[in-house]
């Protein structure tokens, strides 16, 4: 059941373990900080992640986003419920090198059946953005 009251990052990081694939949970994330419509997850740096030259893979970076836009989504809703990716664009502007980085999500719109997002991934202690993403999502529940 949902109530419109939000979460708290901890109740966001129990979403995660509960509702997101193994290889996902290796990546490391965690909810730093949760709005009423936004979410920061961290991306913690890992050689496991880099790709040859040593910049954190795209891959990585475009996974982190979506799961951003999910605790974004359980925040607005007041907790988790069944949704699904219906479309994420990603830029990457510069490379990622050595750390974390930090992936801002904040809702655009959400509806009873969509929610629009923008993401911003920035390195940690870094101004400007590593990448920026724009999610779609339905919500299913």
């Amino acid at each position: 059941m949902l109530c419109r009251m939000g979460i708290t990052a901890e109740a966001g990081n129990q979403i995660l373990r509960d509702n997101f694939a193994a290889w996902v949970l290796d990546l490391g994330l965690t909810v730093e900080d949760v709005g009423e419509r936004s979410a920061v997850l961290r991306l913690p740096w890992s050689d496991r992640l880099a790709r040859e030259g040593g910049a954190l893979c795209g891959q990585a970076m475009a996974a982190a986003a979506d799961t951003a836009t999910v605790i974004a989504v359980a925040a607005a809703r007041g907790g988790y419920g069944p949704m699904t990716t219906v479309q994420l664009s990603i830029t990457f502007q510069r490379p990622a090198l050595g750390k974390d980085l930090l992936v801002a999500a904040s809702l655009d719109k959400i509806g009873r059946s969509m929610a629009f997002a923008d993401v911003v991934l920035t390195a940690d202690g870094g101004a400007d953005p590593v990448a920026r993403a724009s999610t779609v999502y339905a919500l299913l529940g």
